[in-house]
């Protein structure tokens, strides 16, 4: 499949909806405080359609615009709480990614995560699904002061990895994704499996995969 080194030295992963399908547990912590709060269940789809800028927007999206802000806070902290109890319900890698996540290793190409969702929630399910051993950094929403699309977490695992631009290869799932590679300057391989599909392709990103093992033919250059 390839000769010589691979064409993207830092493959660098989205979480939710790229790495692991996490739309169940987010989608149930979600209407457990609905249902907390007195309001109706929202159905699973739209719920869906909300993730990818981080926990607070998932919950302000989830409760309307016009939600007071000591609602949203209580919102949010009773999300937090309910959804970090419940990481791993049915939350699983989507198949195929531990397989291409071990043949990047051989390859000697540096893996890592950037996603919006928080740290500590971050690490636990990669460390809960046995994938956690295969990346060199997780820059999570509250690693730094900004998040994605800011490009401050490109360049963060750029200095990690010591990979120069034109070789790290950002993979995601959302419109986020393609912008945040697009204000680091760096490539974007969208994946069709993901959550929020429809806001990617709105974005015309550059290239686009089907499965999990066609990410080795464009980390290979092919």
């Amino acid at each position: 499949m390839r000769s010589g080194y691979p064409a993207y030295q830092h493959v660098s992963f989205d979480l939710d909806g790229t790495l692991v399908d996490s739309r169940a547990d987010l989608a149930a912590a979600v209407n457990h405080v609905l249902g907390e709060l007195g309001r109706a269940a929202l159905p699973a789809e739209t719920l869906q359609g909300f993730v990818g800028e981080g926990a607070r927007r998932l919950v302000e999206r989830a409760l309307g615009a016009d939600a007071p802000a000591a609602l949203l806070e209580d919102a949010l902290a009773r999300f937090m709480c309910r959804y970090g109890q419940h990481l791993l319900d049915t939350t699983r890698p989507y198949p195929g990614v531990p397989a291409l996540l071990e043949a990047l290793d051989t390859w000697g190409v540096a893996l890592s995560v950037l996603t919006n969702k928080p740290e500590r929630m971050s690490r636990a399910i990669l460390d809960g699904l046995g994938l956690g051993q295969h990346f060199v950094a997780v820059v999570s929403g509250d690693s730094l002061p900004t998040r994605k699309p800011d490009p401050a977490g490109v360049q963060h695992l750029l200095s990690v990895s010591g990979a120069a631009r034109d070789q790290m290869l950002l993979v995601g799932d959302s419109a986020v994704d393609v912008r945040t590679a697009r204000a680091a300057g760096i490539a974007f391989c969208g994946v069709t499996w993901g959550l929020t599909p429809d806001g990617m392709w709105a974005e015309d990103p550059e290239r686009v995969i089907d499965e999990p093992a066609d990410l080795l033919h464009v980390v290979a250059g092919a």
